[in-house]
């Protein structure tokens, strides 16, 4: 399927991504080569580089979106917003928010995302 709005949930040990439209959605989990633990000391090497493999699956999960919403409980969704800036900036223009969301199920992120995108596009003309 070909949707035109994109939900990426997101933590250090998976991303949820999300295709949608009004009636049905999509659904793709990825795992990072070796789950982070929680981190402590910012300064850690691990805690501030991400995972590239990981960064770079979540963004072809996200490569046919036209508006992408990312949420996520912490920092990993900042890391990612990063990669996609140096690595992939076509993708990275196409983020239309970041929010903070902590362990929602699938479908409170997709009912959030569809109340989010249908408030954008109330102001914004949807162009392919």
């Amino acid at each position: 399927m070909n949707h035109f709005h994109a939900v990426c949930w997101m933590d250090h040990n998976e991303a949820r991504v999300f295709h949608f439209d009004a009636h049905d959605f999509e659904r793709t989990t990825i795992h990072p080569d070796k789950p982070n633990r929680h981190l402590h000391n910012k300064r850690a090497p691990e805690a501030t580089h991400g995972d590239k493999h990981f960064h770079e699956a979540v963004a072809r999960a996200l490569a046919d979106a036209r508006e992408i919403l990312l949420m996520g409980p912490g920092q990993a969704k900042v890391e990612f917003r990063k990669f996609l800036d140096a690595h992939a900036r076509d993708t990275a223009k196409r983020i239309v928010a970041s929010e903070q969301a902590d362990h929602p199920t699938d479908g409170e992120i997709v009912a959030h995302a569809r109340k989010h995108f249908k408030a954008i596009d109330r102001m914004t003309p949807q162009l392919t």
